[in-house]
């Protein structure tokens, strides 16, 4: 049974809360200063990846406190709840099984009475046959050439996680083969995707669960006229048009061969769906062992996070310091700051899978919540964002936790740019910690020369606070199995502050309104309709546009 605990309400927070009072007046630089080991014992090694804590407003006491909140929340009993497929989406009396989609052990997953592993097996065959058979040229477009060009079409987590794991391992991608993501209604991201395109040798895929999402059925059929107006006929759409849904008639509708329509689960959720057929693109694109490589990545974690200790699990320990600050230090934000170019859709990758997730007001006993939940998740590589908002981290009024991520070895050596990018990182993370003082400010600007009187009025803008929490993760390299893990860690931390926050952190029930709004406001904005039953403001922008598009 999925336990029902708000941390708050636990022994271990009241111990928390005055423990916090402590640093107040602690410095990290001091704690390195007293502690030679401190990196040894807050530092954990996985399967390659390095994970270092060290960095964090954390004492060995502040580790057992909130480890101790961890128990008392029953954590452990959350994630076996999780892994063997309980209902725990109970607003919509959904398991959640993206674990089971990347399990290689022998152990039953059941839902509804039946193992699901068999059924999931089945369907990750057919993805490897169908990609094998394209990147060997036994299947072709209708003039039977290769296909050069796969155009993924979906939205949030139908077009995220792919997107943003087929850019980070670019590298290895297949010769040969462009995938492209189309999400946004927007025409422009759909007709600059296609301009250039041979439409006898694209493949589009269409991924919508339902088949009836407005933005993603609106790119498709777009793109199915685009295709058609190309020269291509009626029966080319069966060898240029794939599906990845549960509604096989309305796929079948739009034109799809029913052998290629790759199915998935109503325990798939859209932010966590990178794993299952909605992966395909991925597949074609990096081949089917880079995608069970992607997989082995990820369930290496789930094995982790399945066997280890509380106070040496790394997604737990990620997940109860960021309650730790959002809780007690105010920070309601957190940054993903990745030193790896390949990475840059990582932070927006996270922004939907935290903030999706755990962006609630409303606990699992439908009692709005008197405590801060979700952060807004937000980053950009490295070194790019250091000439942007750094400065901000660095001196600003708010504490902003930031995570560094980055690869000791790059995909693209050149020179010493990589050693130059690594020395950024770990700079940043040293400055941040540490900070810089009043006392050394003024060592420096009287070695440079400067008179008392400039010294005196230039010293207080260059002091550093330092203090500012940091996690350093370093992986080998950026490939499909590192990848694989560091998304998993990034999951399973998330389920572990919504157990924390005893929020539910698996539907998404606030993207909802907007879209009956928006359905309402169509007809009128499309001059079908006379504009009512709005805010005076919301008709008055209406008729705004009306005029203008007139």
């Amino acid at each position: 049974m999925f336990p029902d605990i708000n941390g708050i309400e636990t022994p271990a927070f009241a111990s928390l809360q005055q423990h916090a009072e402590t640093w107040k007046t602690q410095h990290m630089r001091a704690l390195f200063d007293q502690d030679p080991t401190r990196f040894d014992r807050f530092s954990f090694h996985q399967e390659g990846m390095l994970v270092d804590f060290s960095k964090h407003m954390i004492t060995d006491e502040t580790l057992t406190l909130l480890t101790d909140l961890a128990a008392s929340c029953q954590l452990k009993e959350a994630m076996d709840a999780l892994f063997s497929g309980e209902p725990v989406n109970r607003t919509e009396n959904r398991a959640v099984l993206h674990t089971a989609l990347r399990d290689q052990s022998d152990r039953m997953v059941v839902v509804d009475g039946e193992d699901v592993k068999p059924a999931i097996r089945q369907v990750l065959e057919k993805m490897r046959l169908f990609c094998n058979e394209i990147h060997a040229g036994i299947r072709t477009g209708a003039d039977g050439r290769s296909y050069t060009d796969v155009v993924n079409i979906g939205i949030g987590g139908s077009d995220l996680g792919p997107a943003m794991v087929c850019e980070a391992l670019k590298p290895f991608h297949k010769k040969g083969i462009r995938v492209h993501f189309v999400s946004n209604v927007d025409a422009t991201h759909l007709v600059e995707c296609v301009q250039d395109l041979d439409p006898a040798t694209t493949l589009f895929i269409i991924a919508s669960k339902t088949f009836t999402t407005q933005e993603t059925m609106t790119n498709a059929r777009s793109a199915k006229q685009w295709f058609l107006e190309s020269g291509m006929q009626e029966e080319d759409i069966a060898r240029h048009f794939v599906a990845v849904s549960t509604a096989l008639q309305e796929a079948q509708a739009f034109g799809i061969d029913p052998d290629n329509i790759f199915g998935f689960w109503d325990w798939v959720g859209g932010r966590f769906s990178l794993w299952s057929a909605i992966g395909l693109s991925i597949m074609l694109a990096i081949g089917a062992d880079g995608f069970d490589s992607l997989l082995n990545g990820a369930y290496a974690v789930d094995e982790h996070v399945r066997t280890a200790p509380l106070n040496k699990n790394i997604p737990v320990i990620m997940g109860l310091l960021g309650w730790w600050y959002n809780q007690f230090f105010e920070a309601r934000t957190h940054a993903v700051l990745p030193y790896d170019q390949y990475l840059e859709k990582f932070p927006a990758y996270l922004q939907q899978a935290d903030m999706e997730s755990n962006g609630k007001r409303i606990d699992r006993r439908g009692k709005e919540v008197s405590y801060p939940t979700g952060p807004v998740v937000w980053g950009a590589p490295g070194t790019n964002g250091q000439h942007a908002f750094y400065q901000l981290i660095h001196q600003g009024t708010q504490l902003i936790p930031c995570d560094f991520i980055v690869p000791a070895r790059s995909q693209n050596p050149l020179g010493d740019h990589h050693a130059i990018l690594l020395s950024h990182c770990l700079a940043q993370s040293e400055a941040m910690m540490k900070g810089k003082t009043a006392e050394e400010v003024r060592e420096e600007l009287e070695h440079s020369g400067m008179t008392e009187e400039e010294i005196q009025f230039q010293l207080p803008y260059r002091v550093f606070p330092g203090n500012i929490p940091s996690t350093t993760i370093i992986v080998p390299e950026c490939n499909a199995f590192q990848l694989g893990q560091l998304i998993a860690l990034y999951e399973h931390k998330i389920f572990v502050q919504g157990v924390l926050w005893n929020v539910f952190s698996f539907d998404q029930w606030g993207v909802e309104l907007g879209k009956k709004l928006a359905a309402k406001i169509l007809p009128e904005i499309s001059g079908r309709k006379e504009p009512s039953g709005h805010d005076g403001s919301t008709i008055g922008l209406i008729k705004e546009v009306l005029r203008l598009r007139s």
